[in-house]
């Protein structure tokens, strides 16, 4: 991924503008680094199958990072999670002010889509990417999930609705980026399957997140722990031992489906996926 943070670093959004904060705050939570599992998954597709299209792919991996960065920077917000920490750094409207962390997160959405129809491939390709990432990160994904959050804060859910909420919420997007990578290979059955997996993996990044939130200070996670008391969280409902038991199904089940992946796949996700399938063990 160090090529992946050095593209990253040399394509920050440029602003010819006479604000004195615009150019600056677009860069905060960008350089601010974050885990950037999203695009590691869909350049990890990308390399299981064409090496030559990594650099093309890059492109579309700066895409998801920037659409999942405004993602950040939105549920932040006072109005949302009013969360004054992120990525280890102090959040923009914390920096700034809410009305510059709206715009920006609302610039970085719309050049996440920016970049994807500059991406160095066909205008098949561009447009079946520009779909995904529109479909999963928007009104029919994570902006529906995060309405859905948001509206049933301190009104609880049962299990069921819950992962409808954070299947939208969080699942998708990751879902959303593997599936990506397969189309830019031309895999698009493979594609399927690898958005199945990733709705799976997506949901056991949530019950993760929830056990971490409880487990883990806010130094440690690069973000405020200990908020999620009026949430629909899994720990919420369920509890921690029943988030675990919850957590170790889905982990045993995403591995024996990743050690049945093709060699070729297995060997380019595993380390990645290894790590974060058992990071809440």
């Amino acid at each position: 991924m160090q090529n992946f943070e050095k593209f990253l670093q040399d394509n920050l959004p440029v602003s010819k503008s006479i604000h004195p904060t615009y150019e600056k705050a677009l860069h905060e939570m960008l350089k601010a680094g974050g885990k950037r599992f999203r695009p590691a998954l869909l350049l990890g597709v990308v390399g299981a199958y064409n090496n030559l299209l990594i650099d093309g792919a890059r492109h579309a991996a700066y895409a998801i990072e920037l659409l999942h960065t405004y993602s950040l920077i939105h549920d932040d917000l006072p109005a949302m999670d009013d969360s004054p920490l992120r990525r280890g750094k102090p959040t923009l409207h914390v920096v700034y002010d809410e009305v510059t962390a709206i715009l920006v997160g609302d610039a970085l959405n719309t050049y996440s889509f920016e970049v994807l129809a500059d991406a160095p491939f066909s205008d098949a390709i561009r447009v079946k990417l520009i779909r995904e990432l529109a479909y999963n990160g928007g009104l029919n994904g994570m902006v529906l999930g995060q309405a859905i959050d948001c509206y049933f804060e301190n009104q609880p859910l049962s299990i069921d609705d819950v992962k409808i909420l954070h299947t939208n919420k969080t699942a998708k997007l990751i879902a959303a980026s593997l599936k990506m990578g397969a189309i830019i290979v031309g895999e698009e059955e493979l594609g399927e399957k690898l958005y199945d997996f990733g709705i799976k993996l997506g949901v056991l990044f949530q019950i993760q997140d929830d056990i971490l939130d409880v487990t883990q200070t806010s130094e440690e996670a690069g973000k405020l722990t200990n908020n999620d008391e009026d949430k629909n969280s899994f720990v919420t409902l369920i509890g921690l031992e029943n988030s675990m038991k919850e957590a170790n199904i889905l982990a045993d089940e995403l591995t024996m489906e990743l050690n049945n992946f093709d060699e070729n796949l297995k060997e380019s996700l595993s380390s990645l996926l290894t790590k974060y399938i058992n990071r809440h063990r």
